[in-house]
């Protein structure tokens, strides 16, 4: 799938040293959008920093990955789920393939998978683990537009 973003966007998220993150362009508060955008750019930085790296940690002798987790039942995700935004949280629960939230034992067991043996030809991998979410927005069978009020 097409990423969002602009190749030079990607590139830098990728490749800018840490310390400098902060002094992008496009990574500045006016440029970002609302929070909601801020976590998406977020998300595929992380993803392609860990693509990044996974090379010269490799002929270190080390893996690098990341997981991106949907809807964890947490605390902070019970009070954004009874806080405003939480029909959109309803909405993409139900639609969901799983149809429900995870676990933090969940994103625990899937990280122990991931620094296993038998996950050792892993290596430069975002593992999605949300349910089914990315899958209903990208089949069309969930929009994070909120619905027209009749």
């Amino acid at each position: 799938m097409r990423s969002p973003y602009a190749a030079e966007i990607e590139h830098a998220l990728a490749d800018t040293a840490t310390s400098e993150l902060l002094t992008l362009p496009f990574l500045q508060p006016d440029q970002v959008g609302d929070s909601g955008a801020a976590y998406s750019l977020s998300k595929r930085g992380n993803a392609l920093r860990v693509q990044a790296q996974a090379v010269a940690w490799g002929k270190r002798g080390a893996r690098v990955n990341c997981i991106s987790p949907g809807v964890i039942l947490t605390p902070l995700a019970r009070d954004e789920m009874s806080g405003p935004n939480s029909e959109g949280y309803r909405r993409m629960i139900e639609t969901s393939a799983a149809g429900r939230v995870g676990t933090p034992d969940e994103v625990a067991e899937t990280a122990a998978f991931l620094l296993g043996r038998q996950a050792a030809f892993i290596t430069g991998a975002d593992l999605l683990m949300d349910g089914g979410v990315i899958a209903a927005l990208r089949t069309g069978e969930l929009s994070l537009t909120a619905p027209a009020e009749s």
